[in-house]
């Protein structure tokens, strides 16, 4: 009997620093998980985006399918989207 993996499909979109640190405006992420929390989907892209993708991540703000995210352990249904969005300047 072959058991097949569950995996989890998110879109992520990066606004601002998030983008230009990620080289990318928005991205396909497959997580090996049927429940994946906000804080798992964000330590997978700073790995797949490294350090200066890391460093923004640490003072962003997240979006979770449209609305603000303040426990990053929400689970994050199949098909979601997850905003990054860094601190913005400005008044």
């Amino acid at each position: 009997m072959t058991v097949s993996a569950v995996t989890t499909a998110v879109k992520i979109r990066y606004f601002a620093g998030a983008r230009a640190a990620a080289g990318v405006a928005d991205e396909d992420l497959v997580l090996d998980t049927s429940e994946p929390t906000v804080a798992l989907v964000v330590s997978a892209i700073g790995e797949r985006h490294g350090e200066q993708l890391g460093k923004v991540l640490a003072a962003s703000s997240f979006l979770l399918d449209g609305v603000a995210v303040r426990d990053t352990s929400t689970r994050v249904p199949a098909g979601a989207q997850l905003d990054v969005l860094p601190p913005f300047a400005g008044g």
